[in-house]
């Protein structure tokens, strides 16, 4: 079943590809145009604003909260009836340390709060709170992404395998284009989205 689109596309091989190419040159300009710097930090509305940069081209629902419960493998994200109340509390959890900031992560991860785009929006917000409180971005690239995904199916339960892993990868690299274009390509690959190479788009 293809997910209901602006672009009419009915084909889902296709409509994977056309998204990954807007919304990772949508990344590129939300980026360089200086727009990174005007998303309030560490909150549902700045983590909406990232998904409808990335998505409002493809998605009438790019940065609305979802209206249909999901679930991926075995897991089910937040209950629909439980969501919003679910990100005040995410909005409310402290931010000032990096333990806490992973935990605020694993919990927006839990929420899950978008019809589709949930992973890529939201370590692009991780990575913003953790310029912001502890002057250090990750390195997506020093990740393997089969350790990642296990690390974050896990972290409902337990957040230390994730967080050692997040850990290890920290860079001071806080305004670095190159780093950030790679990492958008490595949030994309986790996905299975590996078409496009943000340099060459």
């Amino acid at each position: 079943m293809t997910l209901e689109n602006k672009l009419n596309i009915t084909n889902q091989l296709e409509l994977a590809k056309i998204e990954e190419k807007i919304s990772k040159q949508k990344a590129k300009q939300l980026f360089d145009s200086g727009d990174i710097n005007k998303i309030e930090v560490g909150t549902f509305k700045g983590l909406a604003f990232i998904h409808r940069y990335l998505f409002e081209d493809i998605y009438n629902f790019a940065g609305k909260i979802r209206k249909v419960n999901i679930s991926k493998g075995n897991f089910r994200f937040a209950p629909l009836m439980y969501l919003e109340a679910s990100l005040e509390h995410i909005n409310a959890m402290p931010q000032g340390n990096f333990d806490q900031i992973i935990e605020k992560y694993v919990e927006m991860n839990i929420a899950h709060p978008f019809r589709e785009g949930n992973g890529r929006a939201t370590r692009i917000w991780l990575d913003l709170i953790l310029k912001q409180e502890i002057k250090q971005v990750i390195d997506w690239n020093l990740i393997d992404k089969d350790e990642y995904l296990s690390a974050m199916e896990r972290s409902v339960v337990k957040d230390l395998e994730i967080k050692s892993l997040l850990k290890q990868a920290l860079t001071n690299k806080i305004n670095d284009r190159t780093l950030f274009m790679k990492g958008i390509d490595i949030s994309y690959y986790y996905e299975g989205y590996s078409e496009f190479k943000m340099e060459e788009l």
